[in-house]
């Protein structure tokens, strides 16, 4: 996984936009831009290579980018673009949409758009996601049905690919350049996935697609409810409308070595050795801690700890206590 760091801050004053500027059409597309800050342009960004994906975080001062026909003949690198907006907010010039932080947005390089990025205070905060039209399985009218309209990243699968992106932005120090083509169908999935959603079309996402998608929902719902001691296979098969068998299948296909149940009990097990190292919360019962994460008895709850960890959790808590 190659990673690069663009700071204004490591230029001359008077050609930190103009550094800006390029930086971005390397790392997008031939493109104008503009900003009331240009004499004095604060940026940064870094760009994630991942295979044939470009991911780029970035803080930037209020700025103006567009794209003119005549740009699109001269070099057109045939991909869509979509960002995340965390902080500010990102407004078409050409329609008058908005779209306001935890919304997504996508663009394609080979039409014209005029847009802007504002704040009311400080910088606006963003990521960015290059995808080659070759990797996305629909048909290019179809996707353009969705270019300028918002693509909600609060709520179910649009929630799995913010998520995924506002992850991978904070946690890229932890990946290996192995980790990359993983990582790659990973996003792509989820970008397809919600494309599939707001085209009404996941029965044309191909079968492998589906599948990992469909594991990264379950996971994502069984993180969300790790409390509920009722939590079983079978109620999350029925809460995604599957049988308890196909999966027990998805999950054999995702990683042979782990089963739904032990899945389960390792993320309570993770949240709770977690919460017992943490120093704000020495006051909370050990017995409670457990509770809070699905454990009803603290006989089970102890057990599993120590066949996990090697020590009780109590004892875990006075460790983690001296070396704090």
């Amino acid at each position: 996984m190659i990673e690069t760091m663009f700071r204004t801050d490591e230029v001359p004053t008077e050609h930190r936009f103009d550094a800006f500027r390029e930086n971005m059409i390397k790392v997008h597309a031939p493109a104008y831009l503009g900003s009331a800050h240009a004499d004095d342009f604060s940026a940064e960004m870094r760009l994630v290579q991942l295979g044939r994906l470009r991911v780029w975080p970035a803080t930037v001062q209020p700025t103006r980018m567009w794209r003119t026909p005549r740009l699109i003949r001269q070099s057109d690198p045939e991909q869509y673009h979509l960002t995340l907006m965390l902080r500010g907010t990102k407004r078409c010039t050409l329609t008058g949409r908005q779209f306001g932080p935890y919304e997504m947005h996508m663009t394609d390089t080979s039409q014209p758009y005029s847009l802007d990025v504002v704040c009311d205070r400080g910088e606006v905060g963003l990521i960015g996601v290059e995808f080659p039209k070759a990797l996305v399985p629909f048909p290019l009218d179809a996707v353009g049905r969705l270019v300028d309209r918002p693509l909600p990243g609060g709520e179910g699968i649009g929630a799995l690919l913010a998520n995924y992106l506002t992850g991978l932005s904070r946690h890229t120090d932890s990946y290996r350049p192995s980790d990359a083509p993983r990582l790659e169908t990973v996003l792509t999935d989820l970008f397809s996935a919600v494309l599939a959603h707001h085209l009404d079309a996941e029965t044309m996402l191909p079968p492998e697609a589906h599948q990992r998608t469909m594991i990264l929902r379950i996971r994502s719902f069984i993180r969300g409810r790790l409390h509920d001691p009722e939590l079983t296979p079978a109620t999350i098969a029925a809460a995604h409308h599957i049988s308890t068998g196909y999966l027990h299948r998805l999950f054999r296909l995702h990683d042979e070595s782990t089963t739904v149940a032990a899945w389960i009990r390792h993320q309570r097990l993770e949240a709770a050795r977690r919460d017992l190292a943490d120093p704000a919360q020495r006051a909370v019962p050990v017995h409670r801690i457990g509770h809070r994460w699905g454990f009803s008895h603290h006989a089970a709850f102890t057990r599993a700890f120590r066949s996990a960890y090697g020590i009780p959790p109590r004892d875990y808590r006075q460790a983690a206590d001296e070396f704090a």
